[in-house]
């Protein structure tokens, strides 16, 4: 995929300290941030944030999202860029765009993520090779280019966006867990890492939440959302407003609302012989 640059939207003064509702940022990188959870961290740390740089494949999306965040926080400088965090080449030429307008960013929001529901053999591999790229290898790349920066100034933060799922096998679900446990895992070791450098890692582990990941995620023309509970469902207002308060709380890992949390409690309790005998007796994709 041919990377199309930026597109930037036209700001007024920058962001001044002391804005109430939690830390202030100076240049924040938020990936996937052209729905869901991506677009809801953007609105709300347009608020206290100078900077704001939105990545994503969807050119359209992104320039309405940034169009909306100016209208109505016109301090903020929003920088929209189009890339494919799948391509190793498209995340080489992104960070280097980046650092040429001299952006060096204090906060990343690792939040692109792909899912695929179904069996695994009967996937289609060049889907579950993008899971794999986007959720794995992309938000570690970015992590490294980003993360010397910070050390650098001293300062910073990373959220990576993981899942509940990883905690568990997930059958019909294999790579997509799998690739959430690698991103949980991660984000602990490099909190330890990164500690001393006054930096914070947080990984935000959600249950299932309402955005355009089921859509995706599902195969063919069946339902829309994957399999669960709707009582089990949390708003992507509240992941996020929990996910950022986490962040600055220097939290290692968060599980946004009571009920993600207790389950999390609860599947950690339990023996894996138990888990598999609970995962065999899980819906599955019809």
């Amino acid at each position: 995929m041919q990377v199309k640059g930026q597109y930037s939207i036209p700001c007024g003064e920058m962001l001044s300290h002391g804005v109430e509702g939690g830390m202030n940022y100076d240049s924040v990188l938020i990936t996937g941030a052209s729905s869901g959870l991506g677009e809801e961290f953007a609105m709300q740390l347009a608020p206290r944030s100078r900077q704001l740089v939105l990545v994503a494949r969807r050119e359209k999306m992104l320039k309405t999202i940034a169009e909306r965040i100016v209208e109505t926080n016109p301090h903020v400088d929003v920088l929209i860029e189009v890339a494919d965090l799948a391509d190793a080449a498209e995340r080489d030429s992104l960070m280097l765009r980046i650092a040429r307008l001299g952006i060096v960013p204090d906060l990343l929001i690792n939040n692109a993520g792909l899912g695929d529901y179904g069996e695994f053999i009967t996937a289609d591999w060049s889907k579950l090779e993008a899971q794999i790229k986007v959720n794995v290898e992309a938000l570690t790349h970015l992590s490294y280019r980003v993360a010397s920066g910070m050390v650098e100034k001293g300062r910073g933060a990373i959220l990576n966006v993981s899942s509940l799922a990883s905690l568990m096998p997930i059958a019909d679900f294999a790579v997509y867990a799998a690739t959430k446990a690698y991103v949980t895992s991660f984000s602990e070791a490099l909190r330890i890492e990164l500690r001393e450098h006054g930096i914070a890692v947080l990984a935000l582990c959600p249950g299932p939440v309402h955005t355009g990941f089921g859509a995706v995620a599902r195969r063919g023309d069946g339902h829309r959302e994957i399999p669960g509970r709707e009582w089990f469902y949390v708003e992507k207002e509240q992941v996020v407003a929990e996910g950022l308060e986490a962040l600055e709380r220097g939290k290692a890992r968060h599980f946004p609302h009571f009920k993600t949390a207790a389950a999390a409690l609860v599947i950690a309790a339990v023996p894996m012989v138990l888990m598999r005998l609970a995962m065999s007796s899980r819906p599955r994709k019809q």
